[in-house]
């Protein structure tokens, strides 16, 4: 990144910033909030717009084909001020939402009110006027005593889900007691609530074809919506400027990338702006643009959930994607499912083109998958060895569960190592060679102690003698390298007191494990789903169908699911196991150009 310092007029300030705006190179260093009365404002008004075009677009798409064919069938006329369509767009949406408050209330009124039936205010008032009262009692059918209707004025209202509702009239003039809790009296008969449920779906109706013709002034209101947030830019840019000599002057800190130099210096200086031009340094905190090939820069997202590295630091994008892409396809456990993957994202590609570089990070997605599940031979829950007539020599290539298991671990192993040599290569390269000792130390102790265990378990398995020598030198080097200050005496207690982290090493690689976990109960679950269209299969007449049904709904559930933890758990072990042991800090922030969002 380049550093731009530049020095302006106040007068100059709002000309200068519109420039740099159409510009669209420089990031100027600015609030990222509103911090007074103005930009709270402007702040303010950004987020009406936005929520209302949201809310605007999709309940559109939501709409009955009624509503927008008449919609579409008639004129449309619409306004010019913004904001005056944006008052009318908020006071509908409030307006519907009360409407549907209200329906909601009606209809919870309506299901206690219903179980009385019909009782008539007017009638209720007419005997009270008589000078009796009414009380509601309900209790269940195998509860309720015959001898009550002989005892008591009882009247039975309705009879319905195994109990029986009922009232009774009192005198007023005489105590009444009965064995049963009164019950509450409805506010209205449920005829009344009827009709005002009637009347409120109505007039949801009518206010969503009110909105539906509100939606055609979306552009204009989307398009305010980014004008204000230019301004708001701007402003936050101008007012976060330094100010010196009473205000008169202006002070502003820019960064573009190296390789935009021409064009931004070129605009400048045609301009006449004064502006002093250096190398940014770490301690700028320069804005962060990542620059990765193609495949890497398919899973930037992935890493940017997490953070962006701090400027200057080592961009792990590209060195943690395959791994990625590998675990989760160990994760999904199954060929079929990545290969659904593989061709519905492509297929998809052809309907969104818009998103068609997450599409195609879902199809490396699959594409790992497809080779991940080829270890076990899973293909849609079954075992492409148990349902094809293949040589034994073909079938002894593939993984039993228990291979699986350990091969999640060598694999979690190997990612730890390459990580650890990583974060030492670049230290070696930034800082010095000592600096990046302590993990080649590291990561020959961890292959050594996997060798050894390995030993252990398959007699077939040795270790050279070298290996040991090479150990002994690995653990000096974590002795003697892992603190890189303080005298021989400080830096041999940091060097034993270092190796307390090979616990944090023995839990990194068990976390790993659930690699193998995650794939195993996929293949199962996707195992289940087999055989149950298969017992399905042997109902009379219809039962190829009801195995269709089963076989299709059931792996698309497990697919869903599987794919769920195959994303969620890799990235896990992405910003934890391998962001650690690489010496990732992170804290970097976005570049971020202050531009024409509408061109």
């Amino acid at each position: 990144m380049d550093k731009y310092s530049f020095i302006l007029f106040h007068t100059e300030l709002a000309p200068f910033l519109e420039k740099i705006q159409e510009l669209g190179l420089v990031d100027i260093t600015r609030e990222s909030k509103a911090f007074d009365n103005i930009s709270k404002e402007l702040y303010s008004l950004v987020n009406r717009y936005s929520k209302t075009v949201k809310e605007l677009t999709t309940l559109y798409s939501n709409l009955s084909n009624e509503i927008v064919t008449s919609l579409e069938s008639s004129e449309n006329h619409v306004g010019d001020n913004p904001y005056v369509l944006l008052e009318n767009a908020e006071s509908l949406l409030t307006s519907r939402e009360q409407h549907i408050q209200e329906l909601e209330q009606f209809r919870k009124e309506l299901t206690e009110s219903r179980q009385w039936g019909v009782l008539d205010q007017n009638d209720l008032a007419k005997i009270k006027e008589l000078g009796y009262n009414i009380h509601l009692y309900t209790v269940s059918e195998k509860s309720f005593n015959p001898e009550w209707e002989e005892t008591y004025p009882l009247q039975v209202l309705n009879r319905a889900n195994g109990r029986i509702y009922f009232a009774i009239l009192s005198d007023n003039n005489t105590e009444f007691r009965f064995d049963l809790p009164e019950s509450k009296m409805p506010q209205r008969s449920y005829d009344i609530i009827e009709k005002k449920i009637s009347e409120t779906l109505k007039n949801i109706t009518d206010t969503e074809r009110e909105i539906a013709t509100a939606y055609s002034s979306v552009q204009i209101l989307e398009k305010t919506m980014y004008k204000k947030r230019e301004e708001l830019d701007v402003y936050l840019a101008g007012a976060s400027s330094l100010k010196e000599a009473e205000g008169t002057i202006a002070l502003l800190t820019g960064f573009a990338p190296v390789d935009s130099r021409t064009d931004v210096t070129t605009a400048l200086e045609k301009d006449g702006v004064y502006f002093l031009l250096e190398e940014a340094q770490t301690e700028d905190n320069p804005p962060v643009k990542l620059k990765n090939g193609f495949f890497a820069q398919l899973y930037e997202p992935i890493g940017e959930l997490y953070m962006l590295p701090k400027y200057g630091e080592l961009d792990l994008t590209p060195y943690f994607a395959p791994f990625y892409m590998l675990f989760f396809g160990l994760c999904l456990g199954d060929m079929g499912y990545g290969l659904t993957i593989l061709i519905g994202a492509g297929l998809a590609k052809l309907k969104f083109p818009s998103f068609k570089s997450y599409l195609t990070l879902a199809q490396f997605l699959g594409v790992g998958a497809i080779l991940m599940a080829a270890l076990s031979g899973v293909f849609f829950g079954a075992k492409l060895q148990e349902i094809l007539p293949l040589p034994d020599s073909v079938t002894e290539l593939f993984f039993s569960d228990l291979k699986m298991f350990w091969f999640a671990i060598i694999f979690g192993l190997v990612q730890i190592v390459f990580a650890r040599m990583l974060n030492a290569i670049y230290l070696i390269i930034n800082k010095g060679w000592q600096y990046g000792i302590h993990n080649i130390g590291w990561s020959i102790a961890i292959i050594w102690a996997a060798w050894m265990y390995a030993t252990t378990m398959d007699p077939a398995i040795t270790m050279p003698v070298w290996m040991d020598y090479l150990a002994i030198c690995g653990a000096s080097m974590i002795l003697f390298f892992s603190s890189d200050s303080g005298n021989i005496f400080t830096r041999l207690f940091k060097g034993v007191t270092a190796f307390y982290d090979v616990t944090s090493i023995f839990g990194d690689m068990l976390s790993y494990i659930r690699l193998f976990g995650l794939g195993t109960a996929g293949a199962i679950l996707g195992m289940v789903v087999n055989s149950v269209a298969m017992s399905l299969a042997g109902i009379p007449y219809m039962g190829w169908f009801f195995a269709l049904l089963m076989l299709l709904v059931g792996h698309i559930m497990v697919l869903l699911l599987s794919s769920l933890g195959a994303f969620v758990h890799p990235m896990r072990l992405t910003f934890v196991e391998f962001y650690k042991n690489a010496g990732f800090g992170g804290g970097g922030r976005a570049f971020r150009p202050m531009g024409k969002e509408l061109k």
